[in-house]
């Protein structure tokens, strides 16, 4: 089902968790700037474990700081790989942070990749047996966030009589944005289903052609009227404002909804809050 009228491009940051960032309080000093220059976004990455030994911080605890430092910014993991996670408990963390901010919270959810996180943790490596848990993973968190009385019996998570209180802010749920390797199919046709989709190219940064091709894909596969957002994050080099305001504007006419700036514009700590303060690359 195609949507009815393309939304305006929206921007924001997609930041680590990890190294320098791996700071509570500057991802909240970062998404206050972010607020005052006017991006519409704060995202950070969901890491339990790192290739290397450097610090790395909780992303539910520097989210629930950021949306108290933060008062209109949409906010949330790009992305949780929710095989390694119990569901109940991601229910509970965003269902926490969505009142929190009043509302403003989107989960991101993925496989996840690397044995780093996976089979060095214990956890399950097996793609198909991870595409299984994140589907019956996010059947769970759709049940719980209704506020009544849930039973699930699935082949990895079974509940019974689970009663979920208070329930999220956003009704009928948190938005869910599924990130995913394009052109693999699997994962877009996961998407579909839920609120929007975070896509992955394998050459790099998707070009704006292939990213129409994604999006009529999706759309193919989606029943439902409802919004549905489109994220990418851009992966260029440095550039001025003004050229890549034109660049993202290619992509919202592919069908683009959301522009994010991460630290390939930005290397150093310094140099995002000087990139945070130029604003948005709006047309």
């Amino acid at each position: 089902m195609p949507p009815t009228k393309p939304p305006a491009l929206r921007f924001g940051l997609d930041l680590p968790t990890t190294g320098d960032y791996a700071d509570v309080r500057l991802l909240a000093d970062l998404a206050a700037a972010a607020e005052a220059a006017g991006w519409d976004g704060f995202f950070v990455f969901d890491q339990v474990a790192s290739d290397q030994p450097e610090p790395l911080i909780d992303p539910s605890l520097a989210l629930a700081a950021v949306a108290l430092a933060t008062t209109s910014l949409r906010f949330g993991p790009l992305v949780t790989p929710l095989a390694r996670r119990r569901p109940w408990k991601v229910a509970r963390e965003a269902a926490t942070l969505d009142r929190l901010s009043g509302g403003r919270m989107v989960l991101g959810v993925g496989l996840g990749a690397g044995a780093t996180e996976f089979e060095n943790l214990g956890e399950a490596s097996d793609p198909k047996q991870r595409a299984a848990m994140l589907d019956e993973g996010l059947a769970i968190l759709q049940g719980l966030w209704q506020g009544k009385s849930f039973d699930f019996a699935g082949q990895h998570y079974q509940l019974q009589a689970a009663h979920f209180l208070p329930t999220p802010h956003q009704q009928p749920r948190i938005p869910v944005w599924v990130g995913g390797i394009w052109p693999n199919q699997a994962p877009m046709r996961r998407a579909a289903r839920w609120d929007g989709v975070f896509p992955h190219f394998r050459g790099g940064m998707m070009p704006p052609d292939e990213l129409a091709r994604l999006v009529d894909y999706i759309f193919t596969q989606r029943t439902a009227a409802a919004p549905f957002d489109v994220v990418l994050r851009n992966k260029l080099n440095p550039m001025p404002l003004a050229e890549e305001a034109a660049l993202a504007a290619t992509y919202a006419n592919a069908g683009l909804t959301w522009w994010l700036v991460g630290t390939e514009s930005a290397p150093t700590v310094p140099a995002m809050f000087a990139r945070i303060r130029q604003g948005p690359p709006r047309a």
